[in-house]
């Protein structure tokens, strides 16, 4: 199963601060303790900081986007030291080597680093509506659209921090299948591995991708684009509660010949004590697990659903 990568197959980029480095404007870090303590146990963490990279000092003057006549620049607050094209070239020069991340974590709210409703100031020092995005990580983002990217504080939602470890998992593993040399079939194998993770996800994708590996006039490279792009699109869709309980049914009915007709009863009522949010997910799927061991189904084994990242995350008690 993909989700057993070693820890070192997998580089995920987050900024500096985000790391516990002290290399904010005060000389202060904003450590996110599931990124260093957590995550930090699958993954290989690769740190920037832009501010510093350019050659900005610790601790240093604060710099914030400023916006005039359209256009919007990263200076400090009264215009001086603009460093806007100094942090968009070193963005684009790290964006050269985004094919080797398999995910990103920004610091919020960061005239470099902020993903996006980062606080933009007219030159006379004024508010104006929170739509920047930062100088760099702009750049990562621009050059690598299906990469995974998130924010820490963001990362502070169950939800949300699920779906951003499950989304840099899959994306992990599409990049080990593409360097093993696509093919026609190979793509099709990943595919059905994924059906249940894309169905519990967004029903309407779920039905394009099965549609679009069933047609046969594309080339392996434009299919393999229009199937990867169409997948991460998908997987950053927030499951839901609902259609997750649709996906553990449609599994559900892979056992009903084998269970006994309590067995059916007690799974049918976990799945409907989930779907109503009385238990979190893992709940149901414990017990698919375990019926999985006893009427062992090859099909099912395959599913990222079941297993999509190391299961000592615990991530799934946010449902």
């Amino acid at each position: 199963m993909h989700s057993s990568f070693d820890k070192k197959d997998i580089t995920v980029g987050i900024s500096a601060c985000i790391a516990g480095e002290k290399v904010r404007f005060d000389a202060s870090n904003k450590p996110s303790n599931f990124c260093m303590k957590e995550l930090a146990q699958h993954v290989t963490f690769k740190t920037f900081c832009p501010e510093v990279a350019i050659g900005l000092p610790v601790p240093r003057p604060t710099i914030r986007l400023i916006q005039k006549d359209n256009v919007i620049k990263v200076a400090r607050p009264d215009g001086s030291g603009d460093v806007t094209e100094a942090l968009s070239e070193y963005g684009k020069k790290i964006a050269k080597f985004s094919d080797s991340f398999s995910g990103f974590i920004f610091c919020a709210k960061s005239p470099s680093c902020g993903m996006e409703r980062v606080k933009i100031y007219s030159p006379e020092g004024n508010a104006l509506p929170a739509t920047g995005v930062g100088a760099f990580a702009e750049q990562i983002m621009a050059a690598n659209p299906l990469l995974p990217c998130e924010e820490n504080g963001r990362l502070n939602d169950p939800i949300l921090k699920e779906n951003f470890v499950a989304r840099v998992f899959a994306y992990k593993h599409w990049q080990s299948l593409v360097e093993s040399g696509l093919t026609k079939h190979k793509l099709t194998t990943f595919h059905s591995e994924y059906k249940y993770t894309v169905m519990s996800h967004d029903l309407v994708a779920y039905k394009k991708l099965g549609q679009l590996l069933a047609g046969n006039e594309l080339s392996i490279e434009e299919l393999a684009h229009q199937y990867i792009t169409g997948l991460m699109a998908a997987l950053k869709i927030k499951a839901t509660r609902k259609n997750h309980a649709n996906t553990l049914s449609h599994i559900q009915g892979y056992f009903s010949k084998h269970l006994s007709p309590e067995q059916r009863q007690e799974l049918c009522q976990q799945i409907e004590a989930f779907r109503t949010g009385l238990v979190p997910l893992f709940v149901p799927l414990t017990l698919i697990k375990h019926y999985l061991l006893s009427h062992p189904k090859s099909y099912l084994a395959k599913q990222t659903y079941l297993n999509p990242y190391p299961e000592s995350l615990k991530l799934r008690y946010g449902y």
